[in-house]
């Protein structure tokens, strides 16, 4: 056993646990399956909760709905669980006033033994309920088990090690050198003990060698001061480094004990105390903390590490406050935001809007508004660019920039528009993408992931090389964030509340009763020419819900079934994307079904063409029972009569803007007002 000699103690507070909080000894505190899909069994030998196949003998759902959480600050919810087979387990948090549970964590991966789940929950401002989905697959033998579940009053980073999971806390695991449990003698424990995590050098076989002690992946933005106690024997024979490490495994350095500014201590054999540390912590996306233990000789001593704690308020007071990124946004709907040109460029970026028509698509964020557009007027004259400049971003950190482009001109279409980094102190420009697409009329999504280590700006440059070959291009929808681009938060997860069909229907459902056709998923141009969309609203190169036309006959119809919402008394918004172009098109409606014969309502319809842009539309609904959202289109004339909806959003309050009932174009000019 390691020596270990307390000669300084500084007491930490405990956690409470709080309501939702259980062992599943002899009971499930509160939690009671949904009546409306598979039971939850309680192991009576295994104090665990568990849905199991073999139990069930069918496929299907398990929902586990939890008891009220009070209101918090800050808790941390920490789950025990296993899957087996062909399962997933999800958590969700549902709020009372609220249609949709918002999705917090999900799972698809098997495991061989038990793991930890931890997920910070933040700002709870009204009492909420925790809802566990186990879904079982065809696979023999699947299950999905849980064995405990903790709701605290604490950061889920924060730990003192005194629980059998330690808080979600892993070592990862080397051949020859690990973090380790100790045990002590100590007052502030009930038992007279308490423990702590070390590494000790004696197991060292190799200088190249690293114990790494991971912490649980936040999965919300948090920003403060990062505290905790260690102790360490032969100072100088040992590195001892704490860093964040991303969804990417990207390494921050975040604080090194051989700092003279980190240390105060004249170590020597004898002296053996704890020592506290504070590190200023900015995580505005999922990061890991990684304590690391490195020792230059097999004599190296130990490194002990405990009492981990986290405060929302920076160590130090004149620490600048994590940058926001949103100052570079825009959708140009109200002027250029923070973006600026130079007039010595040969030509400008215009701010335009078009009205919808049969001839050019419109902006990307309604169909009917204002977007950027370069290359625009008939210059004579060649070797012209056009320059847009972002707001200064902040150095040494990670963004995602995503903006949205489309090509308007028939011809000289090749790489009109590019993308540089240019650091705020002129000495670097850095080209970091080029357009390759070459779909005309379509808003295409671009992503880019940026990492500058200095004061940087975004740099949006059309080419015009001659009269010939200028091609115009518009810009629309700029977004910049913090975190890597592949890799969003986990807070962030799509559930029904946002569904953009990139891999499915989202629980939607088609009405197979009273319907004659069918929505039916699509990618690209549909088969029918001069009727529905070029690409989705998305992305322009993903999926969208479309009616084909062809495969119908003149006033069949097919409906689109929300699953069902519990409904509210507050307001909710209702907004989508609908794509109405052909001069055969029909109609649009949606419906508010109640299950009640004779009260299903009609929210919104549109009839007649609509021209080629997605048109986004938003209706304000209330309704406080259980009901579900009908999207029903109706083929018109001829097989030119394509449907098509994208990106349906529930939100909760009313929206900002109502759409009204639209009614067929009476004008197809599609001319560009200027209204810069």
């Amino acid at each position: 056993m390691l020596p270990f000699c307390l000669l300084s103690l500084i007491a930490t507070v405990k956690a409470e646990l709080l309501q939702g909080s259980c062992s599943f000894d002899e009971s499930t505190c509160g939690y009671t399956s949904d009546p409306d899909f598979l039971s939850w069994t309680l192991d009576p030998t295994g104090h665990f909760i568990t849905v199991d196949v073999q139990v069930q003998e069918e496929q299907g759902k398990a929902v586990l709905l939890g008891p009220d959480v009070e209101a918090q600050d800050w808790s941390c919810f920490r789950m025990v669980y296993q899957v087996i087979g062909s399962t997933s387990l999800q958590v969700r948090k549902r709020t009372d006033g609220e249609s949709f549970d918002h999705v917090l964590w999900t799972t698809q991966s098997p495991s061989d033994s038990w793991l930890i789940a931890s997920i910070d929950l933040q700002n709870s401002t009204k009492p909420f309920q925790i809802v566990i989905e186990g879904k079982l697959g065809d696979e023999e033998g699947s299950s999905v088990s849980i064995f405990e579940i903790n709701i605290s009053d604490k950061y889920c980073i924060e730990c003192d090690f005194e629980e059998p999971h330690l808080c979600g806390y892993t070592n990862q695991w080397n051949k020859y050198m690990n973090w380790r449990v100790g045990r002590t003698e100590d007052t502030t424990q009930r038992d007279g003990t308490g423990q702590y995590m070390y590494v000790d050098s004696t197991e060292n076989k190799s200088f190249q060698e690293v114990a790494k002690l991971v912490s649980p992946m936040t999965t919300v933005p948090m920003s403060g001061c990062l505290s905790f106690q260690y102790q360490q024997y032969h100072a100088r024979d040992r590195l001892f480094t704490v860093f964040s490490r991303d969804q990417a495994g990207q390494y921050q350095e975040l604080w090194r004990a051989d700092l003279p500014e980190n240390n105060h201590v004249d170590w020597s054999p004898e002296v053996r105390v704890w020592t506290p540390a504070q590190v200023d912590l900015k995580a505005p996306y999922p990061i890991e903390l990684v304590f690391e233990v490195a020792f230059n000789s097999p004599n190296g001593g130990y490194m002990v590490l405990d009492n981990i704690s986290f405060s929302p308020e920076f160590c130090n007071a004149e620490t600048e406050p994590t940058f926001n990124p949103s100052v570079a946004n825009c959708d140009f709907e109200w002027g250029y935001c923070q973006y600026t040109q130079t007039r010595s460029d040969g030509s400008q970026w215009r701010r335009v809007s078009i009205r919808p028509n049969i001839y050019s698509a419109g902006d990307h964020t309604t169909g009917a508004g204002s977007f950027l557009l370069a290359n625009s007027r008939f210059i004579l004259q060649s070797g012209y660019i056009s320059r847009l400049f972002g707001p200064p971003m902040a150095k040494n950190q990670k963004y995602c920039l995503k903006f949205y482009y489309s090509l308007r001109s028939l011809s000289g279409r090749d790489q009109v528009l590019a993308v540089y980094l240019y650091n705020t102190d002129n000495t670097n420009q850095e080209k970091i993408w080029t357009q390759n697409e070459n779909i005309r009329n379509v808003w295409i999504a671009i992503e880019l992931t940026i990492q500058t280590q200095k004061n940087a700006q975004v740099v949006f440059i059309s080419t015009c090389k001659n009269i010939w070959s200028c091609g115009s291009v518009g810009l629309d929808d700029i977004k910049v964030s913090l975190g890597d681009c592949n890799l969003p938060l986990a807070s962030s997860l799509s559930g029904p509340s946002h569904c953009d069909f990139e891999t499915g229907f989202c629980g939607y459902t088609q009405d197979k009763e009273g319907d004659s056709g069918d929505w039916m998923l699509a990618k690209g141009p549909t088969p029918t020419s001069y009727t529905g969309p070029r690409g989705d609203h998305t992305t322009g190169l993903g999926h969208y819900l479309h009616i084909e036309a062809s495969l119908m006959l003149p006033g069949h119809k097919a409906s689109l079934l929300s699953s069902s919402l519990r409904g509210s008394k507050e307001p909710h918004c209702l907004q989508f994307y609908y794509h109405m172009y052909g001069s055969g098109t029909g109609q649009l409606s949606v419906y508010l079904q109640t299950g009640q014969e004779n009260e299903d309502k009609r929210l919104w319809t549109c009839h007649g063409e609509q021209g080629i842009s997605w048109l986004r539309a938003s209706v304000t609904y209330q309704y406080d029972q259980q009901h579900q959202i009908v999207f029903e289109a109706t083929r018109g004339t001829s097989i030119r009569s394509d449907i098509a909806i994208d990106d349906v959003v529930f939100k909760r309050g009313p929206c900002r803007e109502s759409a009204d009932d639209c009614f067929p174009l009476l004008s197809f000019s599609g001319i560009s007002n200027d209204i810069q």
